[in-house]
């Protein structure tokens, strides 16, 4: 397909585009005024197949239209009287290996535009937690809540791609809508909140998800837990609920969200919840006998729960083995984010938790305990077991930085390894990511001597050898808008940040950290630090998406054996 775009002020808007037959349009868009009709017209070969025509002025409403006929497609809209948000279209046989084509988006919900950008983003609108991250049908998918029409938060969706390496992303269609209900305003009530996914039974495209739908101000529930079947893993069918209530006596607020679904350790589906009670968060574990998981879900208690910040909600929990499922030594990682948790000691904000234990099914027997994320900006961690173990991956931001004021550009974090040394979790980045080293830099050694070394586009990986672990260290970073850099002394492993537009920042610190190797990952808005393999991480979002121009490394004489500079680059 090959499209184009013009534009006449104050006349038709008119998008031209060759589609074949068959060809699916999604599209959404509303009237600009009370009592006016918008319309969007669609015509192939100057053959008119569809009017598209809404009186709603509130929200975005959603239409789809598959083409009988291919050839040259015209559509058309009077921008005086229609606001239309987002057009893409796609072929249900060619969408996997092409995925959609943007025909037309609003300049509110565009996104930034970026040189080298490689984290994954939404191809428009709002984007927050990963859901139903796993491999179906041979490729990896990553759900995430998206919202299409700006680049706030709102009612949610979920959006949807597909990777064979975890790195090069194909956007595929809108996966899951919110009820006719709430999709009616754009007052943020509710919608299709974070959840997972396992294989579905039938063909290998089959995809069962789960998650928890939201109604503001329903009673007796807000938050209930759906699920829904897609069979070619593109789009859903209708879903039913599974769990209408709470567990009853347990005095749990309405809190009670984010199913992760997943087999046990006896072969039968679990699902874990999250909620809170007057003390703190608590993570819920739920079971069913059905091979399809798609229902008879029975509450079997509570699996964990977390009161050292005070009332805080467990969110998106997920559980991994480290090892053999089976095994009843394999230890399992439980991994939870604590909304409105607050460290008293950095000031960091929703703190993420991996705590390890044995676990056999129904009960869960803690044995250690760390923290995901020293930078506090990988939120709603969600994972699976792939071929390879463990993997997962992020939300890269931290609720304490979105307004409602101003726009967010969202992304997520880099996907990550999630490995047990027999005393620490490791999540190290997938090794598909050295794929990105387009080209190195700095080969004359001048960040290793102290000189200063410019950064191109600011899409980079830095990795430092230490002669000793521990060896103090700072890499100071030139940004136009923000201060920045990483440091290693005797407190621990910091990511420096100043926002010279805004308050006092925590501090982002590994306290008691004695690496041996340090990897940094720049790119436009974040920074990710992972230290001797993961032991230690750290992921900051950058307010802005300027980037980072160049790099002055400060270092004892001798202290570093090895300092690469690799510019980064997503070649599809």
């Amino acid at each position: 397909m090959t499209y184009q775009a013009t534009s006449i002020p104050s006349a038709l808007q008119i998008i031209q585009a060759d589609l074949d037959a068959g060809t699916v349009i999604h599209l959404w868009l509303k009237s600009c005024r009370p009592g006016l009709m918008a319309d969007l017209r669609v015509a192939v070969e100057d053959i008119e197949l569809a009017s598209v025509v809404t009186t709603r002025t509130d929200e975005f409403e959603f239409r789809e239209l598959e083409l009988s006929q291919g050839g040259k497609a015209v559509l058309s809209f009077n921008p005086l009287e229609a606001s239309v948000s987002v057009i893409y279209a796609f072929h249900p046989l060619t969408v996997r290996d092409e995925g959609i084509f943007i025909l037309h988006q609003a300049s509110r919900n565009a996104p930034p535009i970026l040189t080298d950008g490689y984290h994954f983003r939404p191809p428009f609108g709002w984007m927050n937690d990963p859901n139903g991250f796993g491999r179906f049908g041979g490729q990896v998918h990553l759900f995430y809540q998206h919202y299409p029409h700006s680049l706030r938060w709102n009612t949610m969706h979920w959006g949807h791609a597909i990777s064979k390496d975890y790195i090069r992303w194909k956007h595929l269609p809108v996966f899951l809508f919110p009820s006719d209900e709430l999709s009616q305003r754009d007052d943020g009530r509710g919608g299709a909140f974070s959840g997972s996914a396992i294989p579905g039974i039938g063909t290998g495209e089959s995809i069962r998800v789960f998650f928890t739908e939201q109604v503001r101000d329903r009673k007796p529930e807000e938050q209930i837990q759906l699920s829904a079947l897609s069979h070619d893993g593109i789009s859903a069918q209708a879903p039913s609920v599974i769990v209408p209530k709470r567990p009853e006596g347990l005095d749990l607020t309405l809190d009670f969200r984010d199913p992760y679904v997943f087999e046990g350790p006896d072969g039968n589906w679990k699902m874990l919840l999250g909620s809170r009670d007057k003390a703190g968060g608590v993570v819920l574990l739920y079971e069913t006998l059905d091979p399809k998981g798609a229902g008879g879900w029975t509450f079997v208690g509570t699996l964990h729960r977390e009161d050292r910040y005070g009332m805080t909600a467990a969110e998106c929990p997920c559980i991994l083995p480290l090892g053999e499922r089976k095994n009843p030594e394999t230890r399992w990682a439980l991994v939870f984010g604590l909304l409105t948790s607050r460290d008293p000691k950095t000031g960091r904000r929703n703190l993420t938790s991996i705590t390890v234990g044995r676990f056999d099914g129904r009960t869960f027997e803690r044995e250690a305990e760390q923290e995901l994320d020293f930078g506090s900006d990988a939120y709603a961690f969600q994972a699976f077991v792939d071929d390879g173990g463990p993997v997962g991956i992020a939300w890269l931001a931290n609720w304490t930085d979105v307004s409602k004021k101003e726009d967010f550009a969202t992304a997520m974090t880099l996907p990550r390894r999630i490995l047990w040394d027999g005393c620490s979790v490791l999540t190290p980045p997938v090794e598909s990511v050295t794929s990105l080293r387009h080209l190195q830099i700095d080969e004359a050694g001048l960040l290793a001597t102290g000189e200063r070394v410019t950064l191109l586009s600011g899409a980079v990986e830095i990795e430092l050898d230490l002669v000793m672990p521990g060896t103090p260290f700072e890499l100071v970073f030139e940004h136009p808008d923000i201060d920045l850099g990483v440091r290693l002394d005797t407190e621990g492993l910091e990511i420096l940040f100043g926002d010279r537009n805004a308050k006092a920042s925590p501090r982002y610190l590994a306290t008691g950290a004695r690496p041996s190797t340090v990897r940094v990952f720049l790119d436009a808005g974040s920074i990710e630090v992972f230290a001797d393999n993961g032991r230690w991480v750290g992921t900051k979002r950058l307010p802005s998406v300027s980037p980072v121009t160049s790099v002055r490394l400060a270092a004892p004489r001798g202290a570093i054996s090895g300092a690469r500079v690799w510019q980064l680059k997503l070649l599809i």
